[in-house]
């Protein structure tokens, strides 16, 4: 059936699913730290400043050769454009809905909260750490994770030493909270 006819989500729009990204859970805020707000807002601004008039400009010069049907400048320079513009709303979504979250200053070093640094092990011994960030800012290359995800959800409010309950696809797995830190800058 044609996408004009069908909504698959109320909640979430046409941005977020084509941008692949998790929606935010209900009524909740788009909590990011500092330095994932300054990136999303450096990006924007780069589409909005550079971006986007440069690929205006080739599309303009495209429409000025003639026929535009067969004019692959003009249709690869239209479609770029459009995906521009749907990266400018993506972005100004998020950044409207952004809570900036300092989390140099935590309400203890001890407490797991949005932005802590957390090093946990399995019942096996394995050590995992992880930095709980913002949905925008996940990079699990370098242990980024979401605060939605249920390793993030299982250790935010626990205390240095707790042993809380993991959810998994496979069963509930006990994890111990070994470090938790704040760095300086996120």
């Amino acid at each position: 059936m044609n996408k004009a006819f069908v909504k698959e989500s109320e909640d979430q729009d046409d941005d977020d699913l084509e941008a692949g990204l998790p929606a935010l859970p209900p009524g909740s805020k788009n909590y990011i730290t500092p330095t994932g707000y300054k990136r999303l807002k450096d990006e924007l601004l780069h589409l909005l400043d550079e971006a986007r008039p440069e690929v205006v400009r080739m599309v303009s010069w495209a429409a000025s050769n003639g026929d535009r049907s067969e004019n692959g400048d003009y249709i690869y320079g239209k479609r770029k454009l459009r995906e521009i513009d749907r990266r400018i709303r993506f972005l100004t979504k998020r950044l409207d809905l952004a809570e900036v979250v300092d989390s140099s200053r935590p309400n203890g070093d001890e407490q797991v909260f949005f932005g802590a640094t957390v090093t946990y092990s399995d019942p096996d011994g394995v050590e995992q750490t992880i930095t709980i960030v913002g949905i925008d800012e996940v990079d699990l290359d370098i242990g980024h994770v979401s605060w939605i995800s249920p390793v993030a959800r299982a250790l935010v409010k626990a205390r240095l030493g707790d042993v809380v309950p993991l959810h998994t696809p496979g069963g509930v797995v006990p994890i111990e909270i070994l470090d938790v830190n704040y760095p300086k800058q996120l």
